[in-house]
């Protein structure tokens, strides 16, 4: 057990905190953590456990979110978007009981990620882009496109960054700092792959 509660008690008091549509979206994410997990040979029951609570403080007032301000990165603080990712590491803490760092640490990096994820870090962040339930069928196929193209998640990571780079720019949204080396450094490591894949 990583919670005081059952997965179906955990869900019920989501019910309580979401709108319907987030709900329904941190369902899909769980099914597609669990997928991912098993996909990858990782904790299934942690993935279930983290994909169900990676959004927990989305649906927060943004006053309240920003009570938690001490707990943002310099570069969170540019968006509101963000903010819920360090905040729902202290819900999933105290009203669900989480004590997993693993699911913690997944739940804090699923928005704008960090340089040098874990493995179980990067299925929650890719299962909150293409969980089958909310995602929008055209940027879902790109991600699982590069996903399965080498069977790599840093490739769907990239594939992520790029497609929501993009949609800030056009929207003239705020970039996180961190957003943008995280960006850096997955470009670097999959070119080095693809030039290691390339040697014969």
């Amino acid at each position: 057990m990583y919670t005081k509660y059952s997965i179906e008690e955990i869900k019920e008091k989501l019910k309580n905190c979401l709108t319907y549509e987030r709900y329904i979206h941190s369902l899909g994410v769980m099914e597609r953590a669990i997928e991912l997990a098993e996909e990858y040979h990782l904790d299934k029951e942690k993935a279930e456990v983290a994909g169900l609570l990676h959004d927990c403080a989305k649906c927060l007032p943004a006053e309240e979110l920003k009570s938690y301000e001490y707990l943002f990165d310099e570069s969170e603080k540019l968006s509101k978007k963000t903010w819920h990712a360090p905040v729902g590491v202290q819900i999933a803490k105290t009203e669900y009981g989480v004590e997993d760092e693993e699911i913690l640490s997944a739940i804090r990096w699923h928005t704008i990620g960090k340089k040098d994820m874990t493995d179980f870090e990067k299925i929650i962040f890719i299962a909150d882009k293409i969980e089958r339930r909310t995602r929008e069928n055209d940027f879902r196929d790109k991600i699982e496109a590069a996903l399965n193209e080498h069977h790599n998640l840093d490739d769907a990571m990239l594939k992520s960054f790029k497609i929501t780079i993009k949609s800030l720019l056009k929207r003239k949204l705020p970039i996180c700092f961190q957003t943008v080396d995280v960006y850096n450094d997955l470009l670097e490591k999959t070119r080095v792959n693809s030039n290691e894949n390339s040697i014969v």
